[in-house]
């Protein structure tokens, strides 16, 4: 899908992709992106943002950026992990983009919706774009059942209590306008898994205009999942907090 070029010289996409022992997927979420904006004719960079991988993560970007040049892979690490929402801030500071796009590293995002959220964003001038597994084309795929019931079950009770006026709140495949996201971050308090839920609830609060585009969510191929049971009891801590401040 190709974006008119003419219109967009103006802006600059910074995709920040946080990783932690993603070493097998680097390489090809890398490579996606670049074929797909390539094709787009937008002006981007990719910020690279590992918490010290013990799998080797950091050398693959390092042959990235060889490979790719500095001008598109930017890297910026970390000694450890510390957090989304700090490795949000820390690629934002290094970003020369107006926008900010930010995606899993897993493969469970394709870029392949980038440049849709880019047309949408364009059209409307949203402050937000957000891919949705819960709307129109929009799906799920290599979940099993436990997975979709909290990932579904969470949509559920925010939707029911919150009222956010968005159909995928857990979802962390987003284009942000740059001032917007600073903002939000700065304002959120939540971590893990309910961070990006967090993030929707405060955009509405702040009276940001939000898009939707339809994405294909795929279970990573490689390596481990990070959600655990106690993402849970942070989920349902978060949601009572944002119902006593919202």
């Amino acid at each position: 899908m190709e974006v008119d070029s003419g219109l967009i010289k103006r802006d600059k996409y910074s995709i920040l992709l946080p990783t932690y022992n993603e070493r097998e997927n680097l390489p090809i979420i890398i490579w996606l992106i670049i074929k797909y904006l390539d094709e787009s004719g937008v002006d981007y960079e990719v910020i690279i943002i590992d918490d010290g991988s013990p799998d080797g993560t950091s050398e693959v970007a390092r042959q990235l950026q060889k490979l790719y040049g500095s001008s598109k892979i930017v890297l910026r690490p970390r000694e450890m992990k510390l957090g989304l929402g700090t490795a949000y801030i820390h690629g934002i500071q290094q970003a020369s983009g107006n926008f900010i796009i930010i995606m899993d590293a897993d493969l469970s995002h394709h870029p392949k919706f980038i440049p849709e959220f880019i047309k949408l964003q364009l059209k409307y001038d949203y402050d937000i774009v957000s891919g949705t597994r819960y709307k129109g084309s929009g799906g799920v795929y290599g979940w099993d059942f436990k997975r979709k019931l909290i990932s579904r079950g969470a949509n559920f009770l925010t939707q029911l209590m919150l009222r956010p006026g968005v159909s995928d709140l857990t979802g962390s495949f987003r284009l942000y306008k740059k001032e917007v996201l600073e903002k939000l971050i700065l304002s959120c308090v939540s971590k893990g898994y309910v961070f990006q839920m967090e993030m929707i609830i405060r955009a509405r609060q702040f009276d940001y205009s939000i898009g939707e585009v339809p994405i294909s969510f795929v279970d990573r191929v490689y390596g481990e999942s990070k959600l655990g049971g106690s993402e849970i009891v942070q989920f349902a801590k978060a949601l009572l907090y944002l119902l006593a401040t919202t």
